[in-house]
């Protein structure tokens, strides 16, 4: 065998190494879900609490897994908080839930995890590039929705509609869960706010909390909606 040829096996070995990995096949995804939590200036430490809290306890409510884990492919999901223009910061990155151990790591990721500012304006058009921007690395999956929870408008930089604008959101659902009660109530009408400007998409919606003593009835409420399962018995 020449010097050349006594290579032969190890280079037909790579490229058989080399079509297998590009022959894989992707796994499949229903759903990429964000989830944008506000932790700007107007929510305290308490509301904060009771906001990380409520969505750690809905991700593992009954109906919620049942929601994720229906038949079929997968969601995908990734959890960030928002509050100034550059303060965006990831709670969980993206992850596939496959099982109710799934759930339970991320809901014990958001339970343990440590708001990242406390002292900083609602810049809404921010958080909701920051989303877009999270969601262009998601899985490939079939479709894509942002979630925006938030006691309060915009007071910060662009709003939503330069947002839509300058960001890749083209398929994206843009979903809101406003939180009533906040510092704002008596200045605006936020669910209007959110209608009007926020969500985004021919089947999106707004999902209301009175209070944050409310966040996590409102948040089952929403995932189950969003997850696009309904059951029987859910109060709204």
């Amino acid at each position: 065998m020449g010097q050349h040829g006594q290579f032969r096996p190890l280079v037909r070995a790579g490229l058989f190494a080399l079509a297998t990995f590009v022959a894989a096949p992707v796994e499949a995804c229903r759903l990429a879900l964000a989830l944008a939590l506000d932790v700007s200036s107007s929510v305290d430490a308490a509301e904060d609490a009771l906001q990380r809290g409520g969505l750690a306890s809905a991700l593992v409510a009954p109906q919620v897994q049942a929601a994720f884990l229906a038949p079929g492919d997968p969601v995908a999901l990734a959890i960030y908080e928002w509050s100034g223009r550059f303060k965006q910061v990831l709670v969980q990155d993206w992850v596939l839930i496959r099982s109710p151990a799934d759930l339970q790591a991320v809901s014990a990721q958001v339970a343990n995890s440590r708001r990242s500012h406390e002292d900083f304006p609602t810049a809404m058009g921010y958080a909701l590039g920051y989303g877009a921007t999270l969601l262009r690395r998601a899985p490939n999956c079939a479709a894509s929705t942002l979630d925006v929870s938030g006691d309060g408008i915009n007071n910060e930089g662009f709003g939503p509609a330069e947002a839509y604008g300058a960001f890749p959101f083209d398929g994206v659902t843009v979903n809101g869960l406003v939180i009533n009660g906040g510092e704002y109530e008596a200045e605006l009408d936020l669910v209007r706010y959110y209608l009007n400007e926020v969500i985004r998409g021919p089947a999106s919606f707004v999902e209301v909390a009175q209070g944050f003593d409310d966040f996590e009835r409102a948040m089952r409420a929403k995932l189950i909606r969003e997850l696009g399962v309904l059951m029987l018995g859910e109060a709204r």
